[in-house]
């Protein structure tokens, strides 16, 4: 990669009266201030993984391409990316395998000013390359916390959601034990008191200057609903308090201490192509934009390999104009929209099933978990995927290898309707995947978090 020159550098002056020698000395010095204004003060928490260095110049020019190359062996993909940067006047700036598809992806910046749709017209027609793009912004689907928080001390009992989904009744049949749910978002506190060893795997695909990895809302919040330990005397329980989670931090706040966050093409395409080739049972992706070839070729092949891929849908009907709802909007993907706590009791009717109907999940003044041991109330479709994807971990605990489209078959079935909306119910679903009686999941005494055992067959 090209370093430019800063203006007057290569000329042979010197400042008045100052030999060669230490003007150079001065200049490495300068260097190594500049080194760690970009981030090398701190020191990483050895828990996290970093990303790769270089990862920092990607999104930062609007003139940069992310190109992903055909299937081929090593040497021809390591020809193909240096003849494309000759015959096209580009400078490539980061190159990765992405081994879920078996090829390589590679994001080039024009090296001199020029129209990038006119390059990428023409990118597209040579043989050498099978998907040509702009790296696209993306957004979690999450709102502020209220002002004034609703409680001081935050309990299983201010959970509606826990009610709502019959979690203490599933909890007897289902944990989510050892099913890995790769949360692919913002990062999260992995030092909070109720995601004590929640977390199996956490690592960064972000190089940008700001809040730490342990600092951000958004996926803290998500990991809170998806798997918060119960029974360990602090605030709240998750759908699933026994799933391993992968912290992939593939988004940043938008502000220090904001829940919005946003992510972009290369990041996601890192942070998925991780989650495939580890082979996770689930995949949550809690956020919404235009629609990628990449990231759609990344979660159909996702979808192929078994893993069921969660994502957050901001609208109940369309996509929402400008496919905002990829990709929510990719076959075999559970789509999830809010619902809050009001709304009518379950009943046998229900709306029209179809294999594309939305679910429907609690999303509307959930407590959850936030950095520095805290909790918060917060909205968005985000926290309604995280529930289905901790509704799945419960189901692949007892089913391991349970297809998508039968989860999503079963969540339909099993749902709650309510104003005309499914609104997945854990326990029901669970019932029926056991062939088990409907009393299973009628409410019993005691409190939400109490001890229950779970079913041994």
């Amino acid at each position: 990669m090209a370093v430019s020159r800063a203006p007057g550098a290569g000329r042979s002056q010197r400042p008045n009266g100052r030999r060669g020698g230490d003007w150079s000395v001065l200049v490495a010095l300068a260097a190594i201030v500049a080194l760690l204004a970009l981030g090398c003060a701190s020191t990483p928490d050895p828990r996290i993984v970093q990303p790769p260095q270089g990862a920092f110049a990607i999104g930062a020019n609007p003139l940069q391409l992310m190109v992903t190359l055909p299937r081929a062996d090593a040497a021809t993909l390591d020809r193909h990316v240096i003849d494309l940067a000759r015959d096209y006047g580009l400078r490539p700036l980061v190159a990765w395998p992405v081994e879920s598809l078996g090829t390589r992806c590679v994001v080039f910046e024009l090296a001199t000013p020029r129209s990038l749709g006119e390059v990428s017209a023409r990118l597209r027609e040579d043989p050498r390359v099978a998907i040509v793009q702009k790296i696209q912004s993306f957004e979690t689907l999450g709102a502020e916390p209220a002002a004034t928080p609703k409680a001081q001390d935050p309990y299983g009992h201010l959970q509606y959601g826990a009610e709502a989904l019959g979690l203490r009744e599933a909890h007897a049949l289902a944990t989510g034990h050892g099913v890995e749910v790769a949360l692919i978002d913002t990062g999260l506190d992995i030092d909070h008191p109720d995601l004590a060893d929640r977390v199996g795997v956490a690592r960064s695909f972000v190089a940008r200057r700001g809040v730490g990895f342990t600092q951000d809302v958004h996926g803290t919040a998500l990991a809170g609903v998806i798997a918060a330990n119960r029974d360990n005397g602090e605030g709240i329980l998750g759908v699933a308090p026994e799933a391993s989670l992968l912290a992939l931090k593939a988004c940043w706040s938008k502000r220090d201490g904001s829940s919005e966050a946003q992510c972009d093409s290369y990041t996601l395409a890192l942070a998925l192509d991780f989650a495939i080739v580890r082979g996770v049972a689930v995949i949550n992706l809690s956020l919404a934009g235009p629609d990628d070839p990449l990231l759609r070729a990344l979660v159909e092949r996702a979808v192929e390999l078994g893993i069921v891929v969660v994502a957050a849908r901001e609208h109940d009907h369309g996509s929402g104009g400008g496919g905002a709802d990829f990709p929510a909007s990719v076959p075999g993907v559970l789509a999830v929209s809010s619902v809050g706590p009001e709304g009518a009791p379950r009943t046998p009717a229900s709306p029209p099933k179809t294999s594309s109907a939305l679910l429907h999940a609690p999303g509307v003044d959930v407590l959850t978990t936030v950095p520095k041991a805290a909790y918060d109330f917060l909205s968005g479709s985000s926290l309604a995927a995280a529930h289905v994807s901790g509704v799945a971990a419960l189901l692949l605990e007892r089913r391991p290898g349970l297809p998508s489209a039968q989860i999503h078959e079963l969540l339909l079935d099993t749902a709650t309707p309510k104003d005309e909306r499914l609104v997945v119910h854990a326990c029901s679903a669970l019932a029926r995947l056991l062939a088990l009686e409907a009393a299973a999941c009628e409410p019993a005494a005691e409190a939400i978090g109490a001890t229950t055992e779970r079913d041994s067959s």
